[in-house]
């Protein structure tokens, strides 16, 4: 996502708050949102696959997904 994709969530968020938005921009709104969540996911992702928990004893283990119940 780049700065002026930001930039445009937030003008567009401050546009709302003031005058509302019209059917295109509230669908821009929500095109852009989910784009935005979804490079933050995958960020996030990529930040716990590469996260390691060190025990006092000095061993490391990698981080594993919490299995579903």
């Amino acid at each position: 996502m780049t700065k002026e994709q930001v930039a445009r969530i937030n003008e567009l968020a401050r546009k709302k708050k003031t005058v509302g938005l019209t059917e295109a921009e509230l669908q821009e709104q929500a095109e852009l949102r989910a784009e935005y969540l979804r490079d933050f996911r995958e960020g996030l992702r990529q930040q716990l696959d590469n996260t390691y928990i060190q025990y006092e004893d000095g061993r490391k283990e990698k981080l594993t997904p919490k299995k579903k119940q």
